[in-house]
């Protein structure tokens, strides 16, 4: 953020301001210009304009340009055949056993615990027997949990019960259509709280 003894060098190899057009080139020189006076107590050490910039970068400044031809000069690197074909054998061989790995772990079973709230007709209403209803329902990815009676009003319990479920077997949807297919004990059923495990 400083102007150094590279900017002063700089400056000095331009012959004349850059056109407008390259405005912040512009700015830079005019920034530069109004150090005329204080030039020599800018920091650093002034050296010839091809020593600035990478050290194993070779300078050409004020050089003639090499008329060399440049076609042989691979920029991409990749003008080793056997190289690029060793490092295509390597990258194959490190897919393979990164495929390989992957099949080994076993997969992630996307899981979540519900609790339902199965609410009966009336008071009269066997709760026993409509607990057993509800845990007669068997699916492969189901697991039945906890269950108690919890006070509705006017004598009516409804039944609150845990379950387990894998996510890509049982939903509930499925659930609530079972449930209810027991008609004789059950009015309704809602999901009271849905957690992914």
């Amino acid at each position: 953020y400083v102007p150094s003894q590279a900017d002063i060098a700089v400056f000095e190899a331009i012959a004349a301001p850059p056109p407008a057009d390259l405005f912040h080139a512009l700015r830079w020189y005019n920034h530069i210009k109004s150090y005329e006076k204080q030039k020599a107590s800018l920091p650093g050490v002034k050296k010839a304009l091809g020593k600035y910039g990478p050290p194993d970068v070779e300078d050409t400044t004020g050089a003639a340009t090499d008329s060399k031809d440049d076609d042989d000069i691979d920029l991409f690197g990749s003008d080793d055949e056997e190289e690029s074909e060793e490092a295509k054998k390597l990258r194959e061989e490190r897919l393979a056993q990164y495929e390989s790995k992957k099949s080994k772990k076993p997969a992630v079973v996307a899981k979540s615990s519900i609790l339902l709230d199965v609410k009966p007709w009336d008071d009269e209403t066997d709760m026993a027997k409509l607990e057993e209803c509800v845990r007669s329902i068997q699916a492969d990815g189901l697991v039945w949990g906890s269950s108690k009676l919890v006070p509705v009003g006017y004598g009516i319990k409804k039944l609150q019960i845990q379950c387990v479920v894998e996510d890509d077997k049982v939903g509930t949807d499925m659930l609530e259509e079972r449930i209810t297919a027991f008609e004789d004990y059950v009015q309704s059923m809602d999901v009271a709280a849905f957690n992914k495990i």
